[in-house]
């Protein structure tokens, strides 16, 4: 018999190394292979120009592609769905279903204090949109008009073309996610009964022309009158969990981007129960 015949089937198998920890390097690498597999099983595709500007541990279009949910493109790639981009021309629209059904939708992820960093004739695509106004709700930026982060923005588009649904299954993944859709459940509602892009921007101008009367309105209260809601230092926000019971949050604060200007105007959102000085519940009021 020749030398070499008679050798262990075993080591034509690959041999995986063992880690400082004694378990198999292979064996987690197929462990985290399979995982990977079974989150991303998401309807459309997603995608996203990263330009590296925010923290990796705070940066949610970092965390969708750690979980499979979203591809990184290079610059110089286009992409062919809906792109949530500022140099968009129009908004998303309820129009843009079909486009985001056949083709997926894409975000810039970089720092709103670089945008003049970021090469835009480079990325992009054929839809490229804005987002009209909503709330942030991420910790970052909590209470911030228009500054949405990363999965906030896809799931913006989602909602406004009507698939909630979708929204939510991107959201689940964050602690404070859902809570996105609470405080702009008017918004989404409101966007959702347009058309195009200009009844979009249309709605979106009587929303705000509204918001700023009320904010005027509440100006011209009297002594009395303030002293009637109660204190408005005090905010709750209301949310209701799967099995339909609430959870109050009470002074649910945003906190500035660190690269951000710590001198944007906040916005503060009201949702939820209030009470007078006696601790008797009274109409609830929303800002």
């Amino acid at each position: 018999m020749a030398k070499g015949k008679n050798k262990n089937h075993d080591d034509d198998r690959p041999r995986s190394s063992k880690g400082s920890n004694g378990h198999s390097k292979g064996s987690r690498k197929g462990h985290n292979e399979v995982k990977r597999r079974e989150t991303a099983n998401f309807p459309v595709k997603l995608a996203m120009w990263d330009f590296d500007h925010c923290d990796p541990k705070r940066c949610s279009g970092k965390k969708l592609e750690r979980l499979g949910l979203i591809k990184n493109l290079r610059v110089g790639v286009k992409f062919n769905g809906i792109v949530v981009s500022p140099n968009g021309s129009g908004v998303v629209c309820p129009d843009d279903r079909e486009i985001v059904e056949a083709y997926g939708a894409a975000v810039v992820e970089c720092s709103w204090a670089r945008l003049d960093e970021i090469p835009f004739g480079k990325i992009g695509g054929r839809h490229e949109r804005l987002l009209p106004f909503l709330i942030a709700a991420n910790p970052v930026n909590y209470g911030r008009p228009w500054r949405l982060n990363c999965v906030e923005a896809l799931a913006a588009c989602f909602a406004i073309v009507g698939h909630i649904d979708w929204a939510k299954q991107l959201l689940e993944h964050f602690s404070w996610g859902l809570t996105f859709l609470d405080i702009n459940e008017e918004l989404f509602e409101l966007y959702q009964e347009c058309t195009d892009s200009k009844s979009v921007k249309k709605a979106e101008e009587e929303y705000l022309t509204e918001a700023e009367k009320q904010k005027n309105e509440k100006k011209d209260l009297t002594l009395d009158d303030i002293l009637e809601l109660g204190n408005q230092n005090r905010r709750t926000l209301e949310v209701k969990d799967k099995d339909g019971s609430d959870d109050e949050y009470q002074e649910v604060r945003g906190q500035d981007n660190d690269e951000g200007d710590s001198n944007a105007e906040q916005t503060e959102i009201t949702i939820g129960k209030k009470l007078d000085a006696l601790g008797n519940e009274i109409e609830d009021l929303v800002i």
